[in-house]
């Protein structure tokens, strides 16, 4: 399993069903600071932040369950 598809299960555990994009690797907080957060939907188009909206979900965290993996 690569960094992208633990980082991807790591988040669904600390918050099922939050949307995100996410690109290349997931190794450092510069990559998880790279991370698109979906916040909204306009014309049928995601509205998109850096900024994690989540405050249950920091790299931190998503770290520490990427390691469990």
């Amino acid at each position: 399993m690569d960094s992208l598809q633990k980082f991807g299960k790591a988040v669904q555990t600390l918050k099922p069903n939050v949307e995100f994009a996410a690109y290349d690797k997931m190794e450092t907080e510069e990559d998880f600071n790279k991370v698109k957060w979906v916040i909204g939907e306009e014309n049928r188009s995601a509205i998109t932040t850096n900024t994690c909206p989540h405050s249950e979900i920091t790299w931190t965290l998503v770290k520490a369950e990427m390691d469990k993996l």
